[in-house]
């Protein structure tokens, strides 16, 4: 599921679209009722965006307000991606590398909220031979391009003085990475819940070297909003962002009703996705005011976007600034 955070691939869209950017003023009153009309967010099966689905399963969208909020559901980021870019969504819930991507290209949205972290979701495991990054160097290394694999092998290789023309690549699709290890085709992949927790089921001498909770953030998700929805219907954004924390809420007084609602939307069982479960971290509107203005802002971000280009996803710069809006946070609050 999670190569449908993939490479953003759209990138002529964004130039064709004719609103222009239009931010929400900072000093400026945000409603505290959300305006009439329906607010559309584009989703995927990726257990990060949940608790959308908790809001919706448990009327906690209407109870912040919202008359009409439609989840129209996509299969791969490219059309996901399209709808953004033509207006014909409000809102999307996307990788932060993915968001960057979006930015660069020329498509006005903004990062309102920081949805989830991986921390060991995603990681490189290797079998006993392997004990450290350092050992990687002229090792045949599986993974899939353009993906969050990407991103965190590249990651981790600079970390530690490396770069990509240290090891050598073996692309194949994530699901299939951690198998190619346990066959011994490769000593090391790179993958995602819940392809790890198999791969270290059927060896017990699989381990983890190097996971996203490294640099927490560096493999995350955020819910951007059209600059034109920031600007005309704000006070719906603030009710989205409240019906978030409030799913949320729900979701930690009662997890395993949370995790059912999630793995039912998403299309797999609660017991192939708890590991999954367990290594993303979900965040809530008082983390969120922290991070938004905070870390994300100051060091993840600067992190993101480095890998993100060390990997070839990312050709142009964008900046916090430009991309974060961290008023509806403090209003929410």
């Amino acid at each position: 599921m999670r190569n449908l955070r993939g490479q953003f691939r759209a990138l002529a869209l964004a130039a064709a679209i004719g609103f222009a950017p239009a931010a929400y003023a900072a000093d400026a009153a945000i409603p505290a009722t959300p305006e009439a009309g329906s607010f559309k967010i584009g989703i995927e099966p990726w257990l990060g965006y949940g608790q959308w689905h908790i809001a919706e399963a448990k009327g906690l969208f209407k109870a912040s307000g919202l008359s009409d909020v439609q989840i129209v559901n996509f299969a791969e980021d490219k059309d996901i991606n399209a709808a953004l870019a033509s207006g014909q969504l409000d809102a999307a819930n996307i990788a932060t590398h993915t968001a960057m991507g979006m930015v660069a290209a020329g498509l006005p949205v903004k990062i309102v909220l920081l949805l989830d972290v991986s921390m060991t979701a995603d990681a490189m495991i290797a079998g006993k031979d392997i004990a450290s990054i350092a050992d990687l160097k002229g090792k045949q290394v599986a993974f899939e391009e353009g993906t969050t694999s990407d991103i965190l092998l590249k990651y981790a290789l600079a970390k530690n003085g490396m770069s990509i023309a240290d090891v050598q690549p073996v692309p194949m699709p994530a699901a299939d990475a951690g198998s190619a290890l346990i066959a011994g085709q490769v000593p090391v992949a790179v993958t995602y819940e819940p392809y790890l927790t198999a791969a270290r089921a059927q060896n017990k001498d699989v381990k983890l070297l190097f996971t996203a909770g490294e640099d927490p953030g560096l493999i995350s998700d955020v819910f951007v909003v059209r600059d034109e929805v920031i600007k005309s219907r704000p006070g719906q954004v603030l009710a989205m962002i409240k019906a978030w924390d409030a799913a949320l809420k729900a979701y930690k007084a009662d997890t395993p009703d949370g995790r059912a609602i999630i793995s039912k939307a998403v299309g797999s069982s609660v017991e192939d996705l708890n590991t999954a479960f367990d290594g993303v971290r979900y965040f809530s509107l008082a983390e969120n005011k922290d991070a938004l203005t905070g870390e994300f802002s100051t060091k993840t971000f600067a992190d993101v976007e480095a890998a993100a280009k060390n990997a070839g996803l990312l050709q142009a710069d964008v900046t916090p600034e430009q991309m974060i809006d961290p008023a509806f946070v403090k209003a929410a609050q």
